[in-house]
């Protein structure tokens, strides 16, 4: 409770409830998945809820927008660097917390100072092989 005070933004229990589905999920949810789980507890709920906290937590800093589905946001909790691997049969984001050394071109770093990185891996997993 005391880290959601630290953000400093108005804690509605709607709110609270988002903030503890977020909090440890590792599902990488989107709005969408997080406004049906949320909105079983609160069934007046508005999806414009779960938007608007997600950006107010967004522009906070407190949270990572993915963009890995087309027209599709998810949601990261975990602020920490980390890189992701996304099974392309069932679009389930796992956390990889390597730190992959890819050297740039120098021409690249000449014109930008590189601030951060965001690598994302491709694959199918173990559970969508052994389903195919």
């Amino acid at each position: 409770m005391e880290t959601y005070r630290l953000l400093k933004i108005k804690l509605t229990p709607q709110r609270l409830a988002i903030l503890n589905y977020l909090n440890g999920n590792k599902s990488h949810p989107s709005a969408e998945t997080i406004y049906k789980a949320v909105s079983q507890q609160f069934p007046t709920m508005s999806f414009a809820t779960v938007y608007n906290t997600l950006e107010t937590l967004l522009n906070k800093g407190s949270i990572r927008e993915l963009k890995i589905e087309a027209g599709k946001k998810r949601y990261d909790y975990d602020i920490k660097p980390h890189h992701h691997i996304i099974c392309i049969e069932c679009n389930k984001i796992v956390d990889l917390y390597k730190d992959y050394k890819i050297p740039l071109p120098e021409e690249i770093t000449q014109e930008f100072e590189l601030i951060n990185k965001n690598i994302e891996f491709y694959g199918t997993c173990q559970n969508c092989k052994k389903n195919n």
